[in-house]
């Protein structure tokens, strides 16, 4: 008879039950609010990585301190939690929780950096709207939040996302730009775009809105993976996203050859082809950073296939 392993491939303790699991080796909600509702070490160590980006770029501090309240929130932490509780344990499906959010935010913060040193304006440049650290402040808080419908189901979640979010955006960026209702509207507005229009399937405007896509898409290694296959115990419907997540082995953003952004993706089986072709290709496809983009597939160190 099979019985059902921990991610560890060790058997089960007694008294297992998969909601005590958690993708980020940390705690579920229920477990975290018993124990203080401590962040996981993974979570603490995306904060400092966060946090370290931001402040090399050399900006006011606006954005610094407003990610530094979304990283501290205690409502933020337990929204996102228990969107990855749905996630994992009702839903199986992969991580969308903290770490996911935080490592989205993070990758968003390097696209960022990248199109500024290639002299590319966001929109809100380009509009007059507001500067590069406001764009940025839009980027971090749309990441941070992009996933929380995910606390209602799959179906519509970025859409469950905006209205979840909502609240907590007008909170948080109001604590940062106190009276600056102009500010507030332009930042507030853009990080909505990129929470509803982050699956690729809704029709997104501003630059800052695309790089979030991307990044939310730039999300596949095989940690994000392993607890939901950990549990499924055997494969189901569907689970292409978690194997085929399963064999990235490496995903990296830096400076394009010839674009501002190059993505290169390292795999150990051909499966992680469907990370990279029905969803990563599709997301910066949709978007509006497309063109700024090259994208890499290795195949077991082999030579890299250029999509973009």
């Amino acid at each position: 008879m099979n019985k059902k392993r921990t991610a560890s491939g060790e058997p089960p303790a007694a008294g297992f039950h998969p909601a005590a699991v958690h993708p980020e080796g940390g705690r579920t909600p229920e477990s975290r609010h018993a124990a203080g509702s401590r962040r996981s070490g993974k979570e603490l160590a995306l904060d400092g990585k966060i946090l370290e980006k931001i402040k090399s770029l050399r900006l006011s501090g606006e954005a610094e301190k407003l990610a530094e309240k979304f990283l501290r929130d205690e409502e933020v932490q337990a929204m996102q939690e228990y969107a990855n509780s749905v996630s994992i344990v009702r839903l199986k499906y992969n991580d969308h929780g903290p770490v996911h959010m935080r490592t989205v935010a993070y990758n968003a913060i390097i696209m960022m950096d990248l199109i500024r040193k290639a002299g590319v304006k966001t929109s809100l440049e380009s509009e007059e709207s507001g500067g590069f650290e406001d764009s940025l402040g839009a980027v971090l808080s749309g990441a941070l939040l992009h996933d929380l419908g995910m606390a209602i189901g799959r179906q519509d979640h970025e859409l469950h996302s905006a209205y979840l979010a909502y609240p907590i955006l007008d909170r948080i960026i109001r604590e940062v730009y106190g009276m600056n209702y102009q500010k507030i509207a332009v930042i507030r507005s853009l990080a909505l775009e990129a929470i509803s229009g982050h699956m690729g399937n809704r029709s997104i405007y501003s630059l800052e809105a695309g790089i979030v896509q991307i990044a939310d898409g730039c999300d596949m290694k095989k940690g994000r993976a392993r607890i939901p296959l950990a549990l499924a115990g055997s494969p189901r419907m569907g689970d292409i996203h978690q194997y085929s997540a399963n064999s990235i082995e490496e995903l990296t953003i830096e400076q394009g050859a010839e674009k501002p952004i190059s993505i290169r993706v390292d795999m150990s089986s051909e499966v992680g082809l469907f990370q990279v072709e029905e969803v990563l290709l599709n997301k910066i496809a949709a978007g509006t950073a497309k063109s700024y983009v090259e994208l890499y597939a290795v195949l077991n160190g082999g030579k890299p296939k250029r999509y973009l």
